[in-house]
């Protein structure tokens, strides 16, 4: 009876292990579909740390960079996107996903990179300018950063430029002690102003960031003008969204579910208003304004854009797509002055003092 009853309890083990692993490998092929490319950790290290944030934050990235490429792709469906694994020899890597030269979209890129390593002296210096206060162990700094980025320069200068950008960062100091922060926004450069739009665009943002707290979204809306500011020209990059940096608190949890709920926001903040506008018939005049503006675009990113300077001082980080956010085309003009009371003049009247658009 005992041998029978062991014999039962195996057949029930191995029953229910071979149903495990099914359900293993089912979950692996639903993985695999809802992505644009293997995941940098691996699906295997992903499902084995399921629980943990840093896995789940992995999953997020990568499921709001297929949403979004999938969503672009609908749109421009003669186009497709080049899709780039890369490694990182110091540690990590990332998944590069850009489209080009489509009828829609003449350069889309959604990225998302998941590294580790030390920090640079660079780097730590930023950071500590910023109020951090690190502690290196032999003058080194591990850390592990995430996120996932876009930038959408269409073709049609009524159809508005868009960027996203979500990220986690964990460094892990000289005593063991581990400190850790979220970042990111969402953020509209139109070349001509449409109110409709801009409202769209800020309600939808205002939505994700009320679920959370009322206090979010008029806190980040002037965050993200006073950070989109090209300091240089008084004005500012585009007509804004919400954007923070260095968050950590309430709760680990608390802000990562707060960080979702903005993930899930970019496709039907910026989606619909590109499927309003990208066959709208437009001028070459209408065209020039475009470049003019996406020149001022490449001002802000490479001189003022933390991302960028913080990719650029990263050894090992990948150039190529640290400098995907630049349009394809751009156009600095000297001296050039939109004529008084024109479209182009309302529009720089907006980058110059922010609006409320959503009261």
């Amino acid at each position: 009876g005992t041998l029978g009853g062991l014999g039962l309890a195996l057949g029930l083990w191995r029953g229910q292990a071979a149903l495990a692993a099914a359900r293993e490998d089912e979950e692996e092929k639903e993985l695999r579909q809802r992505f644009m490319a293997p995941p940098v950790s691996g699906l295997g290290e992903l499902r084995r740390r399921r629980r943990e944030l840093r896995s789940r934050m992995e999953v997020l990235i990568m499921e709001t960079q297929a949403e979004m490429c999938r969503a672009l792709a609908d749109l421009d469906p003669g186009a497709s996107f080049a899709v780039d694994s890369w490694e990182r020899k110091e540690g990590g890597g990332g998944i590069s996903c850009v489209l080009q030269d489509g009828e829609v979209f003449e350069k889309a890129g959604v990225n998302v990179s998941v590294v580790s390593g030390f920090l640079s002296e660079e780097a730590a210096r930023q950071m500590r300018s910023r109020g951090k206060s690190l502690k290196a162990k032999d003058g080194k700094l591990p850390f592990c950063a995430m996120g996932v980025s876009s930038v959408i320069h269409p073709k049609n200068p009524h159809v508005p430029t868009m960027h996203f950008n979500y990220r986690y960062f964990e460094i892990e100091e000289a005593d063991g002690t581990k400190q850790w922060w979220f970042g990111g926004g969402t953020d509209l450069t139109p070349t001509y102003l449409n109110e409709e739009d801009a409202v769209h665009f800020h309600k939808t943002l205002k939505e994700a960031c009320d679920k959370h707290d009322l206090k979010l979204y008029p806190k980040y809306k002037k965050w993200c003008d006073d950070y989109f500011y090209i300091k240089h020209r008084g004005e500012r990059r585009g007509i804004g969204g919400i954007f923070f940096d260095d968050v950590d608190s309430p709760s680990k949890e608390e802000v990562f579910q707060f960080v979702k709920s903005c993930a899930k926001a970019v496709v039907p903040c910026y989606i619909p208003i590109v499927k309003k506008h990208c066959h709208d018939s437009f001028t070459p005049e209408e065209k020039l304004w475009q470049q003019l503006r996406r020149g001022r675009y490449v001002e802000f990113n490479l001189v003022y854009d933390r991302g960028t300077k913080f990719g650029l001082l990263t050894p090992g980080s990948r150039i190529e797509s640290i400098l995907m956010s630049l349009p394809l085309t751009a156009r600095w003009e000297y001296m050039h002055n939109p004529p008084e009371s024109s479209k182009e003049a309302e529009m720089l009247e907006v980058l110059r003092n922010p609006k409320d658009w959503v009261h």
